[in-house]
């Protein structure tokens, strides 16, 4: 019993973890390379509405995919938030 309970809930723990690696709703995986090129060129950093702003209009995102991407990297460990508040990319250039 402590056997099937144990697989069952590594399992769960699996499954968990691999729908953090499923992109957002409305955004394909294009858009999310799209996205990290773009916060590469603005420093890797967004805190203002001055830094969102170029990533989206460069990475061709509506301010709900960029909402929506960045809380994916948040979620995924892509992206940390800094403690002045905004994000910071932590994979592909800016890794």
């Amino acid at each position: 019993m402590i056997n099937y309970l144990t697989k069952a809930f590594a399992a769960l723990c699996i499954l968990s973890l691999a729908a953090c690696d499923v992109p957002p709703e409305g955004v394909e995986p294009a858009d999310i390379s799209e996205y990290e090129l773009a916060v590469a060129t603005i420093g890797c950093q967004m805190v203002t509405e001055a830094d969102y702003q170029p990533v989206e209009l460069q990475a061709g995102l509506t301010r709900e995919q960029s909402k929506a991407i960045t809380s994916y990297m948040l979620a995924t460990g892509k992206a940390e938030r800094l403690p002045e508040g905004g994000v910071k990319l932590t994979t592909g250039a800016c890794a």
